[in-house]
């Protein structure tokens, strides 16, 4: 008997991932809080090489899994390989390996029109953008830290403490601590 696995992915650490697989009773989860633009995701990783045949993975909607097509069928193709299925909760599917040929069309066109959605979201976020710059309202995301949390940061790191601990304590992550200690 398999075990039931859940991969949950939200793009930034304050984001919550509750939603996704809500009432899903999984025996082991596995968790990323970065974005998806491609699949070098360190708990997809692990739980590309955790799982077993007989497994299921759980995975709230094919754009949490992947954000472009070909990431999504490589994914889904791996993990049918090893004889473990892969259920979407949101578009209703499941995909097991010896998929007809209408399952594997329904993946291509589920997984492009996420793919064309994200597209879209990301020029209207460029158009929105465009515009508050010309009438003087954008002013750009909000610092992560503030000039007096990166001083304590160097001082913390240059006092020998993990870099990966730091970033934990000030809600970022390591690449936005190493971002902010190359700026001054």
């Amino acid at each position: 008997m398999g075990k039931n696995i859940g991969y949950v992915r939200v793009s930034s650490v304050d984001q919550s991932e509750d939603r996704q697989l809500d009432g899903i009773d999984l025996d082991k989860t596995f968790l990323d809080k970065v974005s998806g633009k491609d699949i070098n995701r360190p708990q997809l990783q692990e739980m590309l090489t955790y799982v077993r045949d007989g497994d299921i993975v759980y995975v709230h909607s094919m754009d949490r899994l992947a954000r472009n097509l070909d990431d999504l069928r490589r994914i889904v193709k791996k993990l049918t390989k090893q004889k473990v299925k892969v259920k979407f909760l949101k578009e209703s599917l499941t995909f097991t390996g010896d998929d007809t040929p209408m399952s594997k069309l329904l993946l291509s066109i589920m997984g492009a029109f996420s793919e064309f959605e994200r597209s879209l979201i990301k020029e209207r976020q460029r158009e929105g953008i465009a515009i508050a710059k010309k009438k003087g309202l954008y002013r750009g995301r909000k610092p992560a830290l503030t000039p007096e949390q990166v001083i304590l940061a160097k001082q913390r790191s240059g006092y020998g403490e993990n870099k990966t601990a730091i970033a934990k304590s000030f809600g970022i992550t390591r690449e936005t601590l190493y971002k902010y200690m190359r700026k001054t």
